[in-house]
């Protein structure tokens, strides 16, 4: 932000003062102000919503998402671009020492904040051939980490699946339950630690021993979930990112029989 002109630096810092403040008319005539300059705020803004949320400024994202929605950026470009690259620059420092579990907990905070405010302009794709399906997500016992399992599910129902969220520090048992209960076409798992990673497989062989695995689609993901891991455990893929997974699952309800079809 340095190497912008000071015009433009003084209406930034003005906008931070009014998202902060919570001020919606302020923060309207300023960006309004800062399009004027001929300024890349898209760039602008998507650089301040990673650094807000790896700051854990949440008043503050919620304001420049609120720019974000009125220069008409695109919601699901602000979420990856913005908003989860803030989480990513967190969760690097939280891996080197630098940060630790308060301040993850409070970047969070931050990034839910401003995806609430998106959430209601992440329309669904409706040429995108999808079936309506239901996916059951959830991150595996033992494991508390929700925010990539948040991510996935807001990509997930942007992109027309009706997502069962179970939350975190769930049981193998009630993946199976849910899958049931709800006649789903996916059950997507996450975890980020490697102690739990072995809850994955049980609940793959749990779908087996229930007869019911053919029925469905098995995502897994997470830091130390790779594409080895997922076939070696009978999974049907481990996407490298929330986005990746709303793509791959599209493809993959395109071919697949109807919850219909397959629970009968």
């Amino acid at each position: 932000m340095d190497d912008l002109p000071e015009e433009v630096q003084e209406l930034i810092e003005e906008l931070d003062e009014a998202a902060e403040d919570e001020d919606e008319d302020a923060i309207k005539e300023l960006t309004q102000k800062l399009l004027d300059t001929g300024a890349d705020v898209e760039a602008i803004t998507l650089k301040k919503l990673a650094l807000l949320v790896m700051d854990g400024e949440e008043e503050m994202t919620r304001g420049w998402t609120e720019v974000a929605i009125q220069i008409d950026l695109d919601p699901f470009k602000t979420l990856i671009e913005g908003l989860a690259t803030g989480m990513s620059l967190i969760g690097n420092k939280y891996e080197q020492g630098e940060a630790f579990v308060p301040q993850l907990l409070i970047a969070s905070a931050a990034m839910y904040g401003g995806m609430d405010l998106l959430a209601p302009y992440m329309k669904l794709d409706e040429n995108s051939g999808s079936k309506a399906a239901t996916v059951v997500i959830g991150t595996v016992e033992g494991d508390v980490h929700d925010i990539g399992k948040s991510l996935v599910k807001t990509l997930l129902s942007a992109n027309g699946f009706n997502c069962v969220d179970l939350g975190n520090d769930v049981p193998a048992s009630r993946f199976i339950e849910a899958a049931k209960e709800n006649q789903a076409t996916a059950v997507s798992m996450s975890t980020l630690m490697t102690t739990t990673m072995a809850e994955m497989p049980k609940v793959v062989k749990m779908l087996e021993n229930e007869g019911i695995r053919d029925k469905l689609l098995v995502m897994v993901g997470g830091a130390p979930i790779t594409t080895e891991y997922a076939s070696q455990i009978g999974a049907d893929v481990s996407p490298h990112d929330a986005a990746s997974a709303a793509n791959w699952l599209k493809r993959a309800v395109f071919d697949f029989p109807s919850e219909g079809v397959r629970w009968g």
